[in-house]
């Protein structure tokens, strides 16, 4: 039987059919190549102990500062004392133009002696009027209006020698003297200016104990309490010894922080003005039991701090979200989210993601699959701010 022959369309069909397959065949995706398993610091959660100190800064001031200034009114025509002066108590100071007052006690002298002159008279008078009245000469009423006289003349006298003592005074007033052995910190007026009574012209910190001032945060103070050890460190060197002596009833308007005074105990005290440091025994936390974490677990995940927590049996990773509480050193002090025994991710951090297989890094120098332990602290610890 003759077979038929073939249709003159079928190879241009057969062509077009293997291009097709031949194209579909080239657009498609290739598959994609397995993710590589990445190697990762680890380090386990383990308490440790609180390093760091809690220290503020302070400044060295006497306990005793005062604004001395005259106790009269006038110019001032001299000052003796500089900044920085050493003075005894006598030491003169400074001076205001004496002239004025030393008129007035010169008219309080002359006052003195005309009533001392009329009490005089007012006695002779007396005297005699009452032999006068011994003879029956006078009558008993006439002796005593003799008698009131005397006695108002005496009380002229008194008011007399009482204005020339105010007088005296006023005149030595001129003459700002230290009343206490100290050293001159300030200088609050000039010669040629007129001072009013009071005002101050020199300020004197007065020899003895000295206070280390410093500021505390109003969440702070409440741990600070009258007489709490303290340790001082001076920048300059040397350390000393003491106890708050005064904590600040009101925050400071502008600040809002708490003014303590620590007093200084022993004889060697820091010069004025020194910058110290103030460790107050209430606000230590050293030897605390904390968790610790290098920074380079830390990472950003959205607006919270979080780290990779390793599942041993699957060897993949998770991300922990944590609360920061402060820095000990160069790490970090875990407040919340992570408990003893938790494997971290020390290392790495930034290039993993949720559910990633990763496996432990090992030293070949060493042997060793981890940055070593970390530190520890429960979760119930309450957050320390940085200082």
């Amino acid at each position: 039987m003759t077979q038929p022959a073939p249709s003159r369309t079928a190879a241009p069909v057969a062509i077009a059919v293997t291009l097709a397959v031949a194209l579909l065949g080239g657009c498609s995706k290739p598959e994609p190549a397995p993710e590589p398993v990445r190697s990762v610091k680890v380090l386990t959660v383990a308490p440790s102990a609180y390093q760091s100190t809690r220290e503020f800064s302070g400044e060295v001031r006497p306990r005793i500062e005062s604004r001395l200034g005259f106790r009269v009114a006038g110019k001032i025509v001299r000052r003796q004392a500089e900044a920085g002066q050493w003075v005894k108590p006598g030491d003169v100071l400074a001076q205001v133009d004496p002239q004025d007052y030393r008129l007035a006690a010169q008219a309080a002298q002359a006052q003195v002696a005309a009533a001392q002159t009329n009490r005089d008279l007012a006695a002779a008078d007396y005297q005699r009027y009452s032999r006068l009245k011994d003879q029956n000469f006078i009558s008993g009423a006439e002796l005593e209006r003799r008698d009131t006289t005397l006695k108002a003349a005496q009380a002229q006298l008194r008011q007399a020698q009482a204005q020339l003592a105010t007088q005296s005074n006023q005149a030595r007033y001129t003459n700002l003297v230290a009343d206490v052995p100290g050293v001159i910190t300030a200088i609050e007026a000039e010669p040629g200016q007129v001072v009013t009574a009071g005002m101050p012209v020199v300020r004197i910190a007065q020899d003895g104990p000295r206070d280390v001032v410093f500021s505390v945060p109003e969440d702070k103070i409440a741990a600070i309490r009258v007489g709490t050890p303290v340790a001082v460190r001076i920048w300059s060197g040397g350390s000393f010894d003491g106890k708050v002596r005064e904590v600040g009833a009101s925050a400071d308007p502008v600040t809002r922080t708490f003014t303590v005074k620590v007093g200084l105990e022993g004889a060697d005290q820091p010069p004025l003005g020194t910058t110290a440091y103030v460790s107050p025994q209430g606000l230590s936390l050293a030897g605390a039991a904390v968790i610790k974490l290098p920074t380079s677990a830390l990472r950003q995940d959205g607006k919270d701090t979080a780290v990779w927590v390793l599942d041993k049996p699957s060897m993949t990773v998770r991300s922990q979200p944590v609360q920061i509480a402060t820095a000990d050193g160069n790490e970090a002090v875990i407040a919340g989210g992570l408990q003893p025994g938790m494997t971290v991710v020390a290392a790495g951090v930034h290039v993993l993601s949720p559910g990633q297989k990763v496996r432990i890094w090992e030293d070949r120098t060493s042997g060793s699959n981890a940055m070593g332990a970390g530190s520890a602290r429960p979760a119930s610890v309450e957050p320390v701010a940085s200082r």
